[in-house]
């Protein structure tokens, strides 16, 4: 009877069957949860709790602690989970996720930088340099010349 009662609590017939009533987490409510004691992931609209299952991860938890506060769909993927992975995930499923509540991603834009000057001088003494020095070395020459002409 319990036991029951506990299987009906939690909305599954067997272990590892996720549940029949879906709960829908917000955004904010699952970024909450991204320390070494309670870590959720949110993977293809779907959110787990895999808390249990951070010393057992074989990129360690390092990994899984990267992932929370966003969308961690494309770390997922790109890794290449093997189905035995895909079918563990089961277990660790706490709800759905509200994509509207979920931040868009932004295209990386780089900080405008301003061209590279490693003397910090000014433009302005720069500027006056790239007249004056031509002129010197035109004044240089035609000195040299007077003189070697002279003599």
């Amino acid at each position: 009877m319990e036991e029951n009662v506990i299987k009906q609590f939690l909305g599954r017939k067997n272990k590892g069957e996720m549940a029949t009533e879906q709960k829908v987490h917000v955004f904010e409510e699952v970024s909450k949860h991204n320390s070494n004691k309670d870590c959720w992931l949110i993977i293809n609209g779907k959110v787990y709790d895999v808390t249990p299952f951070m010393e057992d991860h074989p990129g360690g938890d390092e990994v899984l602690l990267s992932a929370t506060g966003k969308d961690a769909t494309n770390d997922f993927e790109d890794v290449g989970h093997s189905d035995s992975a895909r079918e563990l995930m089961e277990k660790y499923y706490v709800g759905e996720i509200d994509v509207s509540t979920v931040p868009q991603k932004r295209a990386y834009v780089p900080p405008q930088q301003p061209q590279y000057n490693h003397d910090k001088t000014s433009e302005f003494v720069i500027k006056i340099l790239q007249v004056i020095v031509p002129l010197l070395i035109l004044g240089l020459a035609f000195v040299v010349r007077q003189y070697v002409t002279q003599e």
